[in-house]
């Protein structure tokens, strides 16, 4: 399987911008974007399902491992999440796609979703990180948490959790948040999870919710002003035609840039 076999050409760009406004690529979005190089730069990635019987799902991970790795060699990224449904659902798969995302050069970071049934305390001693976790990359902060359990549930995040982070990172300039499972109903699978929404509209440096799940959805959605940032998949076998990721670029202005990544073109793109 070759680059362009795995990742697809999708639908146009968006840009997502300060004032919270959505650019799309019919608004001249090549006029809008930043001519500096970006001062941050990550992936989000979700939905491998390594150990889905009836789909190449090694060849998967090392598909996007490689793209992502060639990437960063050119231009490095500061993380990668990769936004749940890292397995399929069965235990003995965790060892095995550890090993296929250890071969990823940036540091990356993992969120639980409803296809990865491990307890908190397996989680943690598998990806040495809980399922709740969050850390700051200068005066960027990144919360990700969990939205399932053990048995797979659809669960809105723990709101004593989020609500203790997100106070802790109330003075830093962006707060970053990543969900498996939309918290917004935006999507056929997402759940409602209205405290959440009390909790965001406090806080004003929440730029983005990041969320996995749906594979059928690459685009953004806003509730309440707040943009919900979807990427497809890069396993599996239902959802978009293609398989991609998405690549956020921030800069110096604030203004974020954020695309679905095709080896070829960049798609899908959107300014925050």
């Amino acid at each position: 399987m070759n680059r362009k076999d795995f990742f697809k050409l999708t639908v146009p760009a968006t840009l997502l911008m300060t004032n919270g406004k959505i650019a799309r690529a019919t608004d001249r979005l090549s006029s809008r974007l930043p001519v500096n190089e970006p001062v941050l730069r990550f992936v989000v990635a979700s939905d491998g399902h390594y150990g889905l019987q009836g789909t190449p799902y090694k060849a998967y991970f090392s598909a996007f491992t490689a793209e992502v790795n060639r990437l960063h060699a050119k231009k490095p990224f500061a993380c990668c999440i990769i936004n749940g449904d890292i397995i399929h659902d069965d235990k003995q798969y965790f060892p095995g796609a550890k090993k296929a995302l250890d071969e990823l050069t940036p540091t990356y970071y993992v969120s639980q979703g409803n296809h990865d049934h491990a307890t908190a305390d397996e989680w943690k001693s598998i990806w040495n990180m809980p399922v709740n976790h969050d850390f700051s990359i200068g005066a960027h902060s990144f919360l990700i948490g969990t939205t399932s359990n053990e048995k797979g549930t659809y669960l809105c995040p723990d709101m004593r959790w989020l609500s203790g982070v997100m106070e802790k990172h109330k003075n830093q300039k962006n707060i970053f948040i990543f969900l498996h499972i939309n918290p917004g109903k935006l999507t056929r699978h997402g759940v409602d999870c209205p405290e959440l929404f009390t909790l965001l509209n406090k806080y004003r440096n929440v730029r983005a919710v990041f969320n996995g799940h749906d594979h059928d959805e690459d685009s953004i959605k806003v509730r309440e002003a707040i943009p919900f940032v979807f990427d497809a998949h890069f396993g599996g076998n239902w959802g978009t035609e293609y398989l991609g990721f998405r690549v956020v670029e921030l800069f110096e202005d604030n203004t974020i840039s954020t695309y679905i990544h095709n080896p070829f073109k960049i798609i899908n793109q959107a300014i925050l």
